[in-house]
Formats: structure tokens, C-alpha cells, sequence
């Protein structure tokens, strides 16, 4: 019988490293929302891969930033947690910022935890190859490595490699996932991220951020479809109305875009309703907090 192999990595990191990316080439599929905006991961998203008898427990985790809301605390500590908890920490460094404040924070704590730690300079197309070698050796300084990879996560170099040695190091064990899941992210959270990333891709400034997006309702239909019932609450009423757009445009397209993400990531028609309520103060709110799978005590 073939040994089995099952162990988690959790991808940790300054905001806009790459680490949703990075997740979504590793696993194949839209897993974890992207934008060009940083802090878009709000909360731990787990992707399911195997490879090489191994099941690989990629944990995404939220950019680690210096927090000033609830909302922030929470985010912050989601990440510490995801690496706390796992086998290996791939430390993603933006190789084109490379050890700015945000980068340089990370690894200062990431040295004080003694973890098992692995560097992925990410974004190498971007830069010189001269250029990452004194990149790696003082972050090196700073913190113990046991392995270093050149990947770029939007085209997919050296992914396969940062996987080969994942599937090889990761604990002997059985399969924790049944082998078809992908992620442990039910489907009424998928739902609400992906209308989410929309927000973050058609509106801008504050807007993203003054957003939070909760499932009321995921009915299955007897035809097979579903019927999602997603509800966006916002800060301010300024927001809400660019939410909604002039005569629903805006709000109509976030809808419309959503929707066909989401009917491709569950393989089968979707039709998706959209509400948007006014809530000041919700970043605060230990129930929004708790809709969004984030600890309300942080």
C-alpha cells in the first residue's frame, strides 16, 4: 500500500504579496479572492490539493498589517493563527517592495516564533535576477530558512517546485479531506467573497474597505440551480450609493459578474440576488465579525 503523506502550509505575509494568488495557481482553481488592493483576505482560506500521494492543506492567510478596527485585530490575529497551526510557513516577500516596513515586521516576528520556515520570493518576473540574491541573504539575516524558492505566482514559475517539496516534507499521515474537496469554505461563503472581490474590482478608495458582504439565504432549487441571497452593508450612505450606481448599474454588474463566478465554481446555474443596508459601525460588530468565520474576541 502507498504511503500517504497530509500536513498543512500556511502562506503568510505583508498585504499584496501574492498570497491569495499564489493559493488560487497552487490549487487549480478560484479559491481565495484577488484584487490589486491590499488587506482584500479578510479571513484563513484553506486550499485542498494532492500531489505525489500527498494531501497539500495550503492555508491563506490574511496580509499582516498594523491593525486599527476590530475588524483589523481580527484579521491580524486570523494569520498568526493559520501559521501557528501549520507543519511548514511559506514566508511570501514581494521581491519587486522587497524588505519594506510592512515585509520587515513579519519576519521580525516570525524569528521570535522559532517556526519551520520557508522564503518564496514572489513577483521575481518583475525584477532583475542580480537583484534577489542580496534580497534573500538579508532576509536570511534576519530569520532562519530551510528552503528558498523564485516563483512568480500570476504565471506560475517555480510553483511546481515550492509543491514538489511541500508533498516530500509534509508529515507521513492519512488524508484528512475527502480527495474531491478543494477547500472547507462552504458554499454560501464562496458566495459572498466572490461579490466581495467584485466590490474591491469596480469601486474604489475607501468604498472596499467600508464594505462587508454576508449569504442570508443558499436554496437549492429543483431544477439544480441554487438561489443565493447575498446582503452588502456598508459604513456610510455616500457608500451605498455608489454601491448601487446611477438607475442600479453598478450594482446590477457587481451581481451579473459574481454570478458567473460562482456558477463556475459550483458547476451549475446560480441565480444571485443582491441587498444593500446601510450598518455604520459594522466593522466593530462582533456578529459581522463572526459572519465572516474571523474571532470576535481579537
Amino acid at each position: 500500500m502507498t504511503e500517504t503523506r497530509c500536513g498543512f502550509a500556511a502562506l503568510v505575509g505583508a498585504p499584496n504579496a501574492g498570497k491569495s494568488t499564489l493559493l488560487n495557481r497552487m490549487a487549480g482553481a478560484k479559491l481565495s479572492i484577488v484584487s490589486p488592493k491590499a488587506q482584500t483576505t479578510r479571513f484563513r482560506v484553506l486550499g485542498i490539493l494532492i500531489r505525489h500521494h500527498t494531501q497539500i492543506l495550503i492555508v491563506d492567510t490574511p496580509g499582516i498589517f498594523r491593525p486599527r478596527r476590530k475588524l483589523d485585530r481580527a484579521m491580524v490575529a486570523a494569520a498568526w493563527t493559520g501559521s501557528d497551526d501549520a507543519d511548514v510557513t511559506v514566508l511570501l516577500v514581494d521581491a519587486k517592495a522587497g524588505l519594506d516596513e510592512a515585509a520587515t515586521a513579519v519576519i521580525d516576528r516570525l524569528a521570535q516564533s522559532k517556526r519551520r520556515v520557508w522564503l518564496a520570493l514572489n513577483k521575481t518576473d518583475l525584477v532583475t535576477p542580480q537583484a534577489l540574491l542580496p534580497l534573500t541573504a538579508a532576509i536570511a539575516e534576519k530569520l532562519p530558512v530551510e528552503h528558498v524558492f523564485m516563483i512568480s505566482a500570476r504565471s506560475g514559475s517555480g510553483v511546481d517546485d515550492l509543491l514538489d517539496k511541500l508533498a516530500e516534507s509534509l508529515p507521513v499521515g492519512p488524508f484528512l479531506y475527502p480527495e474531491d474537496d478543494m477547500t472547507d469554505l462552504p458554499d454560501r461563503l464562496l458566495a459572498a467573497e466572490l461579490v466581495r472581490e467584485q466590490i474591491f474590482l469596480q469601486t474604489h478608495e475607501e468604498v472596499p474597505y467600508g464594505a462587508t458582504v454576508e449569504t442570508e439565504s443558499f436554496a437549492e432549487r429543483p431544477d439544480g440551480s441554487v438561489r443565493v441571497d447575498v446582503t452588502i452593508y456598508v459604513g456610510r450612505a455616500s457608500h451605498k450609493a455608489i454601491l448601487i450606481g446611477e438607475k442600479g448599474r453598478r450594482i446590477r454588474e457587481i451581481g451579473q459578474k459574481a454570478r458567473l463566478q460562482l456558477a463556475r465554481l459550483l458547476d451549475r446555474p446560480c441565480h444571485l440576488f443582491l441587498n444593500v443596508k446601510e450598518r455604520a459601525g459594522w466593522d466593530e460588530e462582533r456578529a459581522r465579525l463572526r459572519a465572516l468565520g474571523l474571532d470576535d474576541n481579537a
